[in-house]
């Protein structure tokens, strides 16, 4: 198998453009020892939970800034190693069921096991929906550019939309369809669903729960939209937001549809199909009340800075998440902190073992950014503030790479891009695998929208080129299986749970040779002259040509 990828990579070198340098080999391979110290102790319950606002983001920040500052790099953003990100957190408390009255009778979802609710209202410290009328408006979805809306001739105004998640060809086995078929389109993501809603004028809007087109079972849900939230501050307070957002498991949903004269099974098929209709639930309401402890506060970004030794003015930028969920549900044996090991203390710590490796290497020709953000579990919201108050120019930023849950099943023959084709990043990273014998491929399961689950993304919207991979599933030890498998354990009984905790008989091989690629490519892109952009026809193009025109 190395043979063959061999000569494939060096006819990729003879016939692509950009990517063609050489892979540096250099000693300064990142530390596997680093990784480890730094990923046990982010994740240790001293840290509980690196919840933004909290003693956990004090400690966490404390910590990152003195490993940049040992390892001799300088404070990103004038001086300091810190970005205010101005935050909302908000805790609902108080929180009534969901009351749905119908003409059969009344509906009602309590709060954690079947429903969860909040609001991105920041200055409203209580919220009340009341006798709200229902409509169910399929994915909630206006796409003018794919002659499809689904709020088409419909008033939400002060109503209650209740919404499905995912994209209506979320089932097509390909990627040819409205929707991209398969993969899910920002159309498919919650984040949108709820935008859409707003837009609207809906008071209240509701998901529908449903494990597979969701992509994680409800104890992701409940354990993330119970506790504190973060939410991005604004001078209206968001004003414009639906006042109140939530889920709702799908049996409920169904309840509430018999009991309204509806099949919701058979609605949802409906929903799939080009031409849909909402459809109003005959004399249904909802009703929901809420308190809200309101706390303003700025959490942060952490901007360090490697100069570059030729065109300092130009970046290449690495970044991941710091953040986690904090205390949230507990599990059984009564552990309410969600450690965040994985998700993300491992990219955290890749952070520092990358800068680390590039100190020892000597310079690169542009400067290098390792910046940690704020709010990811939130909904990119430090990541979403860095691209619209960038410290460094977007213009003058080459682009990079994003870590987020590096893998910790074991070495795998390959790596799984998200978002792969979408850029002229893929070269890079196509030589460095190549040097390792080891393979790029497509994403397994791209109904889950891993590409807008992720800090890249907020980058991506402002048209800079951002690469993102995981861990290959197809392990060394084991083969698709050991790593589906794997995957499957981590999903469901550890991924925004408590027991994503450090465990000292983890396998790095793996992660110990993705950090080899991430430093390649950043080392590569930081080395040359080149300026990858995304590939002709991409939705991102536009905004990065004119950026780069200065437009």
């Amino acid at each position: 198998m190395r043979s063959s990828i061999a000569v494939i990579a060096a006819l990729l070198a003879l016939s692509a453009p950009l990517g063609a340098q050489a892979v540096p080999a250099g000693s300064a391979a990142p530390s596997v020892d680093t990784m480890k110290r730094l990923v046990k102790e982010l994740s240790s319950d001293a840290f509980e939970g690196r919840a933004p606002g909290t003693a956990g983001e004090e400690k966490t920040l404390a910590l990152l800034s003195a490993e940049f500052a040992k390892l001799g790099l300088k404070p990103g953003n004038n001086g300091s190693w810190f970005q205010d990100v101005p935050l909302v957190e908000i805790t609902a408390k108080n929180v009534s069921p969901l009351i749905f009255r119908t003409g059969k009778g009344t509906v009602s979802a309590a709060y954690g096991p079947e429903m969860v609710i909040a609001t991105y209202r920041t200055t409203q410290p209580h919220i009340e929906v009341k006798d709200s009328p229902v409509v169910f408006v399929g994915y909630g979805i206006n796409a003018p550019e794919k002659g499809w809306n689904d709020y088409a001739g419909l008033d939400v105004r002060g109503k209650t939309v209740v919404i499905l998640v995912n994209d209506p060809d979320y089932e097509t086995a390909g990627l040819s369809g409205p929707f991209n078929g398969r993969a899910m389109t920002y159309y498919g993501r919650w984040t949108y669903k709820y935008e859409e809603a707003a837009r609207q004028g809906a008071a209240a809007a509701i998901i529908v729960h449903d494990t597979v087109p969701a992509a994680y079972g409800w104890n992701v849900v409940q354990s993330s939209w119970t506790g504190a939230q973060h939410v991005a501050d604004s001078a209206d307070g968001n004003a414009g937001q639906s006042a109140a957002i939530g889920w709702i498991q799908k049996d409920k949903a169904a309840a509430l549809f018999a009991d309204s004269g509806l099949n919701l099974d058979q609605l949802m098929a409906a929903a799939k199909r080009p031409g849909f209709k909402a459809v109003p639930l005959p004399g249904a309401t909802a009703s929901v009340s809420f308190e809200n402890d309101l706390r303003k506060h700025s959490s942060k970004n952490v901007v360090a800075l490697l100069p570059g030794k030729t065109r300092p003015d130009e970046y290449v930028l690495y970044s991941a998440h710091w953040d986690h969920l904090g205390h949230c549900e507990a599990a059984p044996d009564g552990d309410d902190i969600c450690n965040g090991a994985v998700d993300n203390a491992t990219g955290t710590a890749a952070l520092v073992a990358l800068a680390q490796a590039n100190v020892k290497a000597g310079p690169t020709d542009r400067s290098q950014v390792f910046l940690a953000v704020t709010g990811e579990e939130s909904g990119l919201l430090g990541s979403a503030y860095y691209g619209d108050h960038p410290v460094f120019p977007l213009r003058q930023t080459v682009g990079g790479v994003n870590m987020d849950a590096l893998s910790v099943a074991g070495l795998a023959k390959n790596v799984v891009v998200i978002g792969k084709g979408k850029s002229q990043l893929d070269a890079y990273l196509d030589r460095a695998l190549a040097a390792q014998g080891r393979v790029a491929s497509l994403e397994p399961t791209p109904e889950k929208g891993f590409y807008y689950r992720s800090d890249h993304f907020s980058f991506a919207k402002h048209g800079l080129p951002m690469l993102y991979f995981e861990g290959g599933q197809d392990l060394v030890k084991g083969g698709e299986a050991a790593g589906e498998a794997a995957a499957k354990d981590y999903e469901e009984h550890r991924y925004h749970g408590p027991k994503d905790e450090y465990d000292p008989n983890w396998d790095w091989a793996g992660v110990q040779a993705d950090l080899k690629l991430y430093y390649d490519v950043g080392r590569a892109l930081a080395n040359t002259t080149e300026w990858p952009n995304w590939v002709e026809g991409d939705e991102f193009r536009a905004i990065r040509d004119k950026d780069r025109a200065g437009k």
